[in-house]
């Protein structure tokens, strides 16, 4: 069965710093038109830093969306056409003031299909090496180094909300029981 639908117009509604938003007309593989509102995003990337005392490397951070401070793996996003794990390295680098000798991939993610075209690439990163932080002058962090396994149990009890958090914290501890890392 064909699932795919054909987008038949498009109307931009708006044009921001961080996200565009435009509403399609699409028609649907039985033929019949629907509107679909659509987000895009540059996208971005989340980066799991293990230390050699396996410790993942946390940043917390007030989120204006949900008027609250979360704890979350650092992440960053992408400018168009830039590299994801150029992207990974800077935002290692700024958030936590460490540089990674090892990067590998952990896949990528889409967070809400539904409406928005983002997609995130997930990694984990080891052999650090600390130097200062540097966030952009619009952020405002603090570092914190969680336990492995306590990050695992963090993520199981929802004391850590963020999405790209726990997919990346969850693939890492498979990887690891795996005895792949």
């Amino acid at each position: 069965m064909n699932l795919t639908e054909k987008t038949l117009s498009r109307k931009t509604l708006f044009n921001g710093n961080i996200i565009n938003v435009h509403i399609d007309d699409a028609k649907l593989p039985n033929g019949k038109t629907v509107s679909r509102e659509v987000v895009t995003h540059s996208g971005g990337v989340c980066i799991a830093p293990l230390t050699d005392n396996d410790e993942l490397l946390f940043v917390r951070q007030f989120r204006y969306p949900y008027g609250e401070v979360l704890l979350e793996l650092p992440a960053g996003k992408l400018t168009p056409g830039e590299n994801p794990l150029e992207c990974g390295k800077r935002e290692l680098r700024e958030e936590t003031g460490a540089v990674a000798e090892n990067f590998v991939s952990l896949g990528k993610l889409y967070p809400s299909p539904g409406f928005c075209d983002e997609i995130i690439f997930l990694y984990y990163a080891t052999q650090l090496t600390f130097g200062e932080i540097s966030p952009d002058e619009d952020e405002f962090l603090e570092n914190e180094q969680i336990p492995f396994e306590f990050a695992v149990q963090m993520v199981l009890e929802n004391k850590i909300n963020d999405a790209k958090t726990q997919i990346a914290v969850l693939k890492l501890a498979e990887i690891k029981r795996r005895g792949l890392l």
